[in-house]
């Protein structure tokens, strides 16, 4: 069995690292912040002081990292993963980066003899702890097959998409269209409430209807305040539409839907939302709608 390590215990981070060390995996484990290590730790998990340290205990090693440059930073950075020569080591990146960022690091792994697979996630905290998370996977054949047993461990589906990027690109793709749902979504609510219509009875309709992904389903205790438990915030999306808009722009391909979205996740995480689970959106613009306009006319009376 090969020695793994992880980088990176957010949410996500936490609940992978976890799977992976219930599974029987040796694992050596490292964050910028120490404590969120402690119950890995406490389970059987190694930490390392530094990504290096990872690097130096471990056969294969995972990052899911907050934005691009904390990438730079564990990979290149002082005591990073690239500091020294890493002959037949794999890396699987897992973060939600621009393209063009992962092949320029794959670049760079592959001069210190190492290999890389750019394997980002569909899912969230839940699938996440029951390893039920799409796996998104680009890079070479035989390293996907090297790195199957674990990621096995973590996801429901490994989809091979292609050489290296391919993951980034399809996860791009994907969050994307989530966001931009997210926004519309969040608009449209927003419009009917001025008007008088409830949440709850939109919803409803919402639910019943073609237009409704399942992620709505799982969202609606969210949106109507019956839970408080964030799966992917406010400022992790705007930080992805980030990269979605540069990695639009480097295909040419006009993102204007992408780059409205990113506008309302960009001033919702200025207002105070940022650290709140994304379905905060509506909550957002229906507040910024309450608090600087009234409708031009009123429904008629049922």
């Amino acid at each position: 069995m090969e020695r793994l390590g992880f980088i990176g215990l957010g949410r996500m981070g936490q609940a992978m690292a976890s799977r992976l060390l219930t599974a029987g995996f040796p694992l050596t484990v490292h964050n910028r912040t120490r404590s969120r290590a402690n119950a890995l730790i406490a389970a059987g998990a190694v930490w390392a002081d530094t990504p290096s340290e990872v690097a130096a205990r471990s056969d294969m090693v995972f990052t899911i990292l907050t934005d691009e440059q904390a990438v730079e930073a564990v990979y290149r950075g002082q005591g990073g993963l690239l500091s020294t020569d890493a002959p037949g080591r794999l890396f699987i990146e897992m973060s939600t980066i621009r393209t063009a960022t992962i092949l320029a690091l794959a670049e760079a792994v592959e001069q210190r003899g190492a290999h890389l697979l750019d394997a980002p996630v569909s899912g969230t905290v839940a699938p996440a702890r029951d390893g039920q998370l799409l796996i998104l996977v680009g890079g070479r054949a035989s390293d996907v097959e090297r790195a199957r047993p674990a990621l096995q461990v973590l996801g429901r589906r490994i989809i091979h998409l292609g050489g290296q990027g391919a993951g980034t690109t399809m996860k791009l793709a994907l969050n994307m269209t989530m966001a931009c749902f997210w926004g519309a979504l969040a608009e449209s609510l927003a419009i009917g409430r001025q008007f008088g219509l409830s949440l709850d009875a939109m919803l409803d309709v919402y639910l019943d209807s073609p237009v409704a992904p399942p992620a709505l389903r799982s969202k609606t205790p969210t949106l109507l305040g019956e839970t408080s438990e964030v799966a992917f915030d406010v400022a992790g999306v705007r930080k992805d539409l980030r990269s979605m808009v540069a990695t639009a722009q480097d295909a040419g391909v006009p993102a204007a839907v992408a780059a409205a979205a990113l506008a309302h996740f960009a001033a919702a995480t200025a207002a105070g939302y940022g650290e709140r689970d994304l379905a905060a959106i509506v909550e957002y613009l229906a507040d910024v709608a309450r608090r600087t306009a009234r409708p031009v006319f009123t429904l008629g009376e049922p």
